[in-house]
């Protein structure tokens, strides 16, 4: 089927062992779409992957952290993700956004759960 609407598809966390966010997921042969929402001070903690990630805010504020880099991200911003580097995002307000991966070994947002978690720095 190629044609979707994202409030039609399951609703259902995308990983649940490090994140809150949860929506709907097309997920292709190569890259999947999703389009997620997190609650005021929920959110991914540390985490890596090795897919690359792009994360573009439709609704609210996340406070991002990519690396050593941290912003501040609101409706239009948009979040690079490079493949296999610590992250996390806290939903500051009620939030909405898109994220794209491409699959890696056939696996995109809930394909790593288990793997994916580091542990927080202090003071996180």
């Amino acid at each position: 089927m190629p044609f979707y609407r994202f409030e039609q598809l399951k609703q259902e966390t995308i990983s649940p062992d490090y994140s809150t966010a949860a929506g709907g997921t097309v997920t292709g042969q190569v890259i999947e779409v999703g389009k997620y929402a997190m609650a005021k001070g929920t959110g991914a903690d540390p985490h890596r992957h090795p897919n690359e990630q792009i994360v573009y805010v439709l609704r609210g504020k996340l406070r991002a952290r990519v690396g050593e880099e941290e912003r501040i991200l609101e409706p239009g911003d948009v979040v690079h993700i490079p493949p296999n580097v610590v992250h996390e995002i806290r939903a500051l307000e009620p939030s909405e956004f898109l994220s794209s991966k491409n699959l890696v070994d056939g696996k995109g947002s809930r394909g790593w759960s288990a793997a994916a978690p580091v542990t927080p720095r202090s003071g996180r």
